[in-house]
């Protein structure tokens, strides 16, 4: 009787043993056709410049920025404005992306007459909780074009001279929702220089970052530090603070800097104002960057 009881137990176990088994290489066949995708962190920064210069971030393919930003400062003269700026800078600007990863882009500075534009390559993205690859890199290689109307300047006495190049490596991590922090080797080139002791190669390195106050609004803050200034005469590190607000496709972005240019090569190695509330130190700055998707697989 004992026996009777027993064989109906052991054919149920096999039988459990044997579907486990199925079951398993079901799974594992599963997992083969179907690996683990990689999940990578999105909105590092929510915007392709922080404030004065770029971040690591990139728009979607076919999605097409239009921009402009402003510089607003005074000048210690007798005829200086009491309540508005003495002088603006205005940079129109338009970037369009080639791809996921890959844009370029074109802007004008009405103030120093200044061409310029860049490609700008995502390397790489932070992937979550993967620690091989724990931060997003960008490649940007700037080009600008200054525009002469001096007919005794002899600095940009030729066409090639009045050339700059920027080359950086952004380099970004994601510590949380709230908090962004990026690093920017930097390396300038310029044709040519007004004096002939001052170098024509600078390397600099930017320090970027982003801390979440809200839903849309954010605190962002830039420092480059140029290793090699120039000698003619004194310049000062370009530094930023402010806020950035983003309301659906348009960024609007207010900040305080001593900068007032904008291309790479001239707000990082030719800034000649300390930041302090001294005129003409003190510059408002506001970045106003619309954002047209001409691609209809965008939210894809």
């Amino acid at each position: 009787m004992k026996n009777k009881r027993t064989y109906p137990f052991l054919i149920l176990v096999f039988t459990l043993f044997i579907s486990s088994i199925n079951a398993q290489d079901l799974l594992d066949k599963l997992d083969n056709e179907f690996p683990d995708k990689p999940v990578y962190e999105i909105a590092t920064f929510k915007t392709t410049r922080i404030a004065l210069g770029h971040s690591i971030e990139t728009r979607k393919k076919g999605a097409l920025e239009i921009s402009m930003y402003n510089r607003f400062w005074d000048t210690p003269t007798p005829t200086s404005q009491s309540f508005l700026a003495d002088e603006v800078s205005i940079r129109y600007g338009l970037s369009y992306s080639i791809s996921n990863n890959l844009t370029l882009g074109l802007g004008y500075t009405d103030f120093d007459k200044i061409s310029d534009g860049y490609l700008k390559y995502k390397l790489f993205k932070q992937q979550k909780n993967v620690k091989k690859r724990p931060v997003s890199v960008t490649l940007i290689q700037g080009i600008s074009h200054r525009k002469i109307t001096d007919d005794n300047s002899t600095m940009y006495s030729t066409s090639s001279s009045k050339y700059a190049f920027t080359s950086q490596v952004l380099i970004a991590r994601k510590f949380n929702s709230n908090l962004s922090f990026q690093i920017s080797p930097t390396f300038i080139h310029r044709a040519s220089n007004s004096i002939d002791k001052d170098i024509n190669n600078h390397f600099a390195i930017g320090f970027s970052g982003r801390h979440k106050i809200g839903g849309h609004t954010s605190i962002v803050s830039e420092y480059y530090y140029v290793a090699n200034p120039t000698k003619s005469t004194d310049t000062y590190n370009a530094f930023t603070v402010g806020i950035n607000w983003e309301v659906s496709d348009l960024m609007l972005q207010f900040h305080v800097t001593n900068a007032r240019n904008f291309a790479e090569d001239t707000f990082i190695t030719q800034t000649r104002n300390n930041f302090n509330f001294k005129d003409p130190n003190f510059h408002f700055g506001f970045n106003a960057t619309f954002i047209l998707h001409t691609s209809k697989n965008k939210l894809k």
